[in-house]
């Protein structure tokens, strides 16, 4: 059974004051995910995936469609206790202190006193906040300490799965890294990732599969490879060779016009059509007395498959 089940969801915002009309933010979407998964959530700014998460957290109500998480409809609060949230732009209490600001969830969790103290503590160290911060009010905070915090708290439950909006936000490239860590454990542990996310790279490198959300409706839903291979050409292959200048491996080359070769600064970069087309590529490298680098399958990265 999907651990998200989302059927048809739709949601219309009322705008204006005198003359009200209504604006679309999301319109019919379905899809869903399975357990022990990273699901990367795609699109544009006003594309409708803050609206999706908030309509699964229940902070707003939809105008048409169901969603079901962990086999329970989104309106029975009770599924709240096994699930974590991370919103875009987090706001807590200014005058608690990072671990103050834990076992109060923990306490909202009903864990008892002692459980949340250890829960607090052991989660601070995995989201990477240094220990000397741990006792200093959130109002002093960077925004990617308090991202650190948020990711904790999302976690101090134990949840099966856990919703982050934006989860890189204002964090440097050392703390990137650490959360990229950080949610790909959470897969290892058995848990569910559901992530919007702007940062392309960090979708690539973590996410199972990924739906792409255009103008509020779904674009494209499924494995990141199968969605390269539906829109780009995936039986290119790049040939990296140094020594030798595109003029002289042309004379070499039959039937070079096939071939797309470029002078770069680091040698020579040649895209064969097909994998086959690679040996007559290397062949002329030697006659041309050139030396191979490199030889890669061409794959359409995840900024060119959003862009189209």
């Amino acid at each position: 059974m999907p651990i998200v089940e989302i059927n048809n969801l739709t949601k219309d915002y009322e705008v204006g004051f005198l003359r009200k009309r209504k604006v679309r933010a999301l319109d019919g979407l379905s899809l869903s995910v399975e357990a022990n998964q990273i699901f990367g959530f795609l699109g544009a700014n006003g594309a409708g995936k803050t609206t999706t998460l908030k309509l699964l957290m229940r902070l707003i109500f939809p105008s048409s469609g169901t969603a079901r998480i962990l086999g329970h409809d989104i309106s029975d609060i009770r599924m709240h206790q096994r699930i974590g949230y991370l919103p875009e732009n987090p706001y807590f209490y200014d005058y608690l202190t990072a671990r103050e600001l834990l076992e109060y969830c923990g306490q909202i969790f009903g864990q008892p006193a002692l459980d949340r103290r250890q829960r607090a503590t052991a989660l601070l160290s995995r989201v990477g906040l240094d220990e000397k911060r741990w006792d200093t009010q959130l109002r002093k905070f960077s925004k990617g300490m308090l991202q650190r915090v948020g990711l904790a708290q999302a976690l101090v439950n134990d949840p099966e799965i856990v919703f982050l909006d934006e989860p890189m936000s204002g964090l440097d490239p050392i703390g990137r890294r650490d959360v990229r860590d950080l949610i790909a454990s959470l897969r290892q542990a058995g848990k569910t990732v559901f992530m919007c996310s702007h940062i392309l790279s960090d979708i690539e490198v973590l996410c199972d599969r990924v739906a792409i959300l255009k103008q509020g409706k779904l674009a494209q839903v499924g494995l990141l490879n199968d969605l390269r291979q539906q829109t780009g050409n995936h039986n290119l292959v790049e040939i990296v060779a140094t020594g030798t200048n595109a003029e002289r491996l042309r004379a070499h080359l039959p039937n070079s016009e096939k071939f797309t070769i470029t002078e770069t600064a680091s040698g020579l970069s040649v895209h064969a059509p097909q994998e086959s087309d690679v040996d007559e590529v290397i062949a002329a490298l030697r006659k041309a007395q050139g030396k191979l680098v490199s030889v890669q399958p061409i794959r359409q990265s995840l900024e060119e498959l959003f862009v189209d």
